[in-house]
């Protein structure tokens, strides 16, 4: 029996040979292989044609080899090039990618640049790559849309005085450094007559053009506060535009009262006094007039009896005979009803013009951001702020993305048209790519064809829009994405929500409907229909762990919380990129890709 009586000897000075080969410094089994693989299968022509070669100079690094390290590094949550150089040389899988030859970061930075422009076309050529691997499940694909950081601050917004000032403040500087490059040419001039009658200067003389050479911040800034100028203006038109429409009302309906009021008092003088309450808008000046006529009739039955000698029945008093306390009543109710009316109109007035007041507020603080004016401010759903972009993305029932885009509009609702266009099309490129035996999950396909059989109307196809066949078969959104117009766009069969997760499922357990909707219900109707029915709800059940799985894997476990690149271009390829990562290891993870056989 073996008895450890001590430690494993730890000896750092002992040497050891490298394995030549570098396949033999990992496994075969380690995933790297596979993602060299990968990209060596791509048609990378265009980043080929980016690249520079016979001239003079040392050699330039192979783009494949660059796309190769950009992947595994975002795949492993590294975007900084500094940090990927470093990594070039600590650690084995990167040594590996670039074959010992470590790019610098100025390097890797450039071409990340230079992919900005191919993004999409690797993104299909992905896509493709794992719809013949069998990946791609269209029965049930959900959209939904995450905020990410852009690569500026909160603080950098600024108003339309702000971007004056700081315009301004540009110039000033600006003029420094006009007056730094005439006193540095001034310099040299000195230097050079200098030179000439004394001798050459060793140092050498002037500044550097480099050194003073202005940012291009006075052009962001300028191109910030034009754009910002526009806006308010035509918020101006807008707001100008509803003022007067709302003034057109306002007259329309005055016309309207004062016809209604001129009309009942022309009816009441030809025909005498009607049955029925008279409009509300004179119905107080009526009921006056028509009590003080009933106690000026019941005095006047007063003063005949009293003519009269007291024979015969005596009179009630003025005030406490029938007709008059009758038209009494009614006239304090008609002075009650007016108040509340009073009151409600005087609340809504407040109401219209605090609303007015924070829109006019909203126009005034309108603001742009300095380092990245396509950026905007995005509101997080649980409070605060972030300046960004609201990205949206497309994923299938096994966890591929096959749409993407990035939009500074915080609204998910009018980007719903644009990636329903690009899910379907991706829908196609998927299945004609598709193996033959490639099948939906049964599970899915029993609940698709539950539901279809359940709320299709047998009179034929409803208002929705839906087409039918499609490569998709449900097309799942939340509330975000809820509007007339999208319900009825043309496209796949689609779930919207109307309101939140568990308002949803609280609808459909204590309010249930079958069959389908009503055709002549509106289309919102018709969706709160099919989102209560049993089949419904558990197809819309789908939607969290479909949608949100990947927007969860790049945050928390990828850190990709913030963009590198500036602009809503830079920042939509960066995106797919991260959609070609997401796929990419997607079919790694679930054995789809693997090694093809020595």
């Amino acid at each position: 029996m073996l008895v450890a009586k001590g430690y494993r000897w730890v000896d750092r000075d002992q040497q050891f040979l490298m394995p030549p080969d570098m396949r033999e410094w990992l496994s075969d089994s380690d995933p790297v292989w596979l993602v060299i693989e990968a990209v060596a299968g791509l048609d990378t022509s265009r980043l080929h044609a980016k690249r520079r070669t016979g001239g003079v100079g040392r050699a330039g690094y192979d783009p494949d080899m660059l796309l190769t390290l950009l992947i595994w590094a975002w795949a492993q949550g590294q975007r900084s090039s500094r940090k990927i150089e470093w990594l070039c040389s600590r650690d084995v899988t990167f040594r590996v990618i670039c074959a010992g030859d470590v790019p610098d970061h100025v390097t890797i930075a450039r071409f990340r640049g230079e992919l900005a422009d191919v993004v999409e076309e690797l993104f299909t050529q992905v896509l493709v790559l794992c719809a013949r691997l069998g990946m791609g499940r269209l029965g049930v694909v959900a959209m939904d849309s995450v905020k990410i950081a852009s690569n500026a601050s909160l603080s950098a917004n600024r108003t339309e005085e702000g971007l004056r000032a700081a315009a301004g403040e540009q110039a000033v500087a600006d003029a420094a450094r006009a007056a730094a490059r005439a006193a540095a040419a001034e310099h040299a001039a000195t230097d050079a007559a200098e030179d000439e009658q004394f001798g050459p200067d060793e140092r050498g003389g002037g500044m550097s053009t480099e050194l003073v050479e202005p940012s291009a911040r006075a052009a962001r800034i300028a191109a910030a506060l034009a754009e910002l100028e526009a806006e308010n203006a035509a918020r101006a038109e807008a707001r100008e535009g509803a003022g007067a429409r709302r003034r057109e009302r306002e007259q329309a309906r005055q016309v309207a009262r004062d016809a209604m009021v001129a009309d009942y008092q022309r009816r009441r003088d030809e025909r005498g006094p009607r049955v029925g309450l008279p409009p509300a808008e004179i119905r107080v000046q009526v009921l006056t007039r028509n009590w003080e006529q009933a106690r000026a009739a019941q005095q006047a039955k007063i003063e005949r009896w009293l003519a009269a000698g007291g024979r015969g029945r005596r009179p009630a008093p003025v005030d406490e005979e029938y007709a008059v306390k009758r038209v009494r009543r009614a006239l304090d109710r008609a002075v009650a009803a007016q108040a509340v009316t009073a009151q409600a109109e005087a609340v809504t007035r407040a109401g219209a013009a605090r609303k007015a007041a924070e829109r006019a507020g909203n126009d005034k603080d309108a603001q742009r951001n300095i380092t990245d004016p396509e950026s905007r401010p995005m509101p997080l759903r649980g409070g605060g702020w972030l300046q960004g972009f609201n990205c949206q993305a497309v994923t299938c029932g096994d966890g591929l993305i096959i749409a993407t885009g990035v939009a500074n509009n915080p609204s998910d609702c009018p980007a719903f048209a644009e990636m329903m266009g690009k899910a379907a099309t991706a829908a196609d490129l998927i299945t004609a790519h598709h193996p033959v035996d490639t099948h939906e999950n049964p599970s899915i396909a029993t609940l698709l064809n539950d539901y279809t059989a359940a709320v299709t109307a047998p009179a034929g196809p409803d208002t929705t829009g839906e087409t039918s066949p499609a490569p998709i078969g449900m097309l799942l959104a939340d509330a975000g994405y809820l509007s007339t117009d999208n319900l009825t766009a043309a496209g796949p069969a689609r779930l919207i929500a109307i309101g939140k997760r568990r308002d949803l499922a609280t609808a459909a357990r204590t309010r249930p409907t079958t069959g389908p909707p009503p055709t002549d219900a509106p289309v919102i109707e018709q969706m709160d229909h099919r989102l209560r029915t049993p089949e419904g709800a558990a197809l819309y059940k789908q939607r969290s762990h479909i949608a949100e799985t990947p927007f969860g894997h790049a945050k928390h476990n990828l850190g990709f919380r913030r963009f590198t690149s500036r602009g809503t271009s830079r920042a939509a390829a960066e995106f797919s990129f991260h959609a070609l990562v997401h796929n990419l290891f997607k079919a790694i993870g679930t054995r789809h890709l693997t090694l093809a056989p020595c």
